[in-house]
């Protein structure tokens, strides 16, 4: 298995999605609220079924946050499909080489960056093959507690706005004529 979790805009829709993340930072504490949202860490992912606003963790996981900015910023993810959405669990995405989820990107794999940051709903994190240093391109959203994957998977970031976009995503395992990332950027590039 490649790449899989072992158990397995316009310039206003960029304003609107980072005043969204700072409003959320100000609400209460959240993953958001120790990320310090803004623009440089703020992905924006237009999906087919609508937008989704992602708060990178640079501060536990460098890499994986360098390298999912770097691949929004090459186009990396435009028109790359959610290839496995299980119902409960995780909505995968970011194989730009096959679209099936046995792919990366050109760039060499990273080293785990695992920290004490919990899966949850709404929590990004790098999906890999059953090597923790396998991470590449691939990442996945959950849909509600994986405390399961707690210690084993790097988290990358998390969901601020837009996740009821996330949900609904259609589901498969792979997903057939599955929806798509339609562009990806970062914030601060808008």
């Amino acid at each position: 298995m490649f790449r899989r979790l072992i158990p397995a805009f316009a310039t206003t829709a960029a304003a609107v999605a980072v005043f969204a993340a700072v409003a959320l930072f100000q609400a209460g504490p959240t993953l958001a609220q120790s990320a310090k949202p803004d623009p440089q860490n703020t992905i924006i992912m237009e999906t087919t079924k609508g937008p989704v606003t992602i708060v990178l963790r640079p501060d536990i996981a460098p890499k994986h946050a360098e390298r999912i900015k770097q691949l929004s910023r090459e186009g990396f993810y435009n028109n790359v499909p959610f290839h496995r959405v299980i119902e409960g669990f995780m909505a995968q995405t970011g194989d730009g080489e096959f679209g099936n989820g046995t792919g990366g990107s050109k760039y060499p794999d990273l080293p785990a960056e695992f920290s004490k940051v919990p899966f949850k709903r709404g929590t990004v994190g790098m999906a890999r093959a059953s090597s923790p240093d396998s991470a590449n391109s691939q990442f996945f959203i959950c849909f509600g507690d994986a405390s399961f994957l707690n210690g084993q998977y790097t988290v990358v970031g998390e969901v601020v706005s837009g996740m009821e976009n996330v949900d609904k995503l259609k589901r498969g395992e792979p997903v057939r004529n599955p929806d798509k990332i339609v562009t990806m950027k970062v914030a601060a590039d808008k």
